[in-house]
Parts: C-alpha cells; structure tokens; sequence
C-alpha cells in the first residue's frame, strides 16, 4: 500500500477502491489454498502492485486516463440551482443530496452556491455569501498565527519524542504539571503544549 500510495486505505476512487478489493482477494485466497506456495503469494502481490504503480504513473502524467479511472467532479447545484441532469447521471435523488448537504451541517438549498460530487463520494460546497462564515479578513482583524498541539502525555506514559521536539525535559514537564496538583506523571490521563497556550492537562480519574 505504500508503495502504491497511501490514498489506497481510504478508497479516495473507485479505481482506488476496486485496486484494494483485488489486492485483498490475491492474498486471501492464497491463505485459504493449501496448494498455493508462498511464493506465488509473493509473486502475485508483487505483480499486482508493479501493474498499479504503473497506472499511478499513467494518471500521473497522462490527463486524459484521470477521467477514464478516476471520474471527474460532478456539479449538483451551480448558482444555486440543482442540476437534476447531474443528479440523475449520477444516479442520485433529491432525498440522498440533501442527506449529503446535511453531514456538511447544511439544511437548505438557499445557503448554496456551488456542490459538486467528488470521486470519492463525498460532497464539497461552497456557500453563498450571506449564509459564509466571516474571515479576519472580512471583519478587519489582524490574523494570529496558529500554532500545531503537541502531545506530551499519553495515559500516563510521556511522549519523549515530542517532549523534546519543543525543547523541554521531563522535570520542567513535571513541573507543569505539578502547578495543576498532581504529584505523578502516571497520574495524568492526557496532556498537551500549544506555544500560544500553554499545557493542558486531564488527569486520570
């Protein structure tokens, strides 16, 4: 799989997902068949992943074979009206787009501009402008930069690694911790570090 690329694990197309289907049933009757050795196992594993690292370099470079294995985008509501062509070509009713707007916490047609069905089945929208959610920009407000969450203790067992990554040793982590009165740092159930913020600390309970 990693050799292929890791968008296999989530079937990110059908090509993708089918690629994985086959994959799975190589190796699972080849555990089942007593009279298959391991090194067909091997082979056929080996050949199957050549023959899809050769259609990833295919798609790679080659546009026109994108649409042939992968699909295209299709769009279901262009300025704010429902394509019903797209819909049906796609195979899709009025009741499934809705259900498929409100997993993106959209509950109307009004608020949307553009969806499009993607590959993988899901749904990308962009709303109108009254119903967007305002930017820093949009309100005038000077952007802060934003800081990744590093996790520092997991069910009590310290996470070295980023421990040093940030440039802290376990005393001034004890330390921290300390300030939140727990004594012990398999007492705490999870903590992490933001630069912005600070640490954050669960203890176990």
């Amino acid at each position: 799989m990693k050799i292929i690329r890791r968008t296999q694990i989530n079937a990110i197309t059908p090509f993708d997902f089918i690629s994985a289907i086959v994959l799975g049933e190589l190796l699972g009757n080849a555990v089942y068949d007593s009279e298959v050795k391991i090194w067909s196992i091997l082979y056929s594993l080996a050949l199957w992943t050549a023959l899809m690292a050769i259609v990833e370099k295919i798609t790679t470079k080659f546009k026109g074979s994108r649409k042939l294995l992968e699909g295209d985008p299709a769009i279901l509501v262009r300025d704010g009206e429902i394509d019903y062509n797209a819909l049906k070509k796609e195979k899709l009713d009025i009741n499934e787009l809705l259900s498929l707007l409100r997993q993106k916490d959209l509950f109307s047609i009004r608020e949307i501009e553009y969806a499009l069905l993607e590959q993988s089945g899901n749904i990308s929208v962009l709303k109108k402008p009254k119903y967007d959610t305002p930017t820093q920009g949009d309100l005038d407000i000077s952007p802060k930069k934003a800081y990744l969450s590093v996790t520092l203790i997991l069910d009590g067992e310290v996470v070295e690694e980023n421990l040093e990554a940030i440039g802290f040793n376990k005393g001034w982590l004890l330390s921290q911790i300390n300030s939140f009165d727990i004594q012990k740092i398999e007492d705490v159930f999870y903590a992490d570090w933001k630069e912005d913020e600070g640490i954050h600390v669960m203890p176990r309970k």
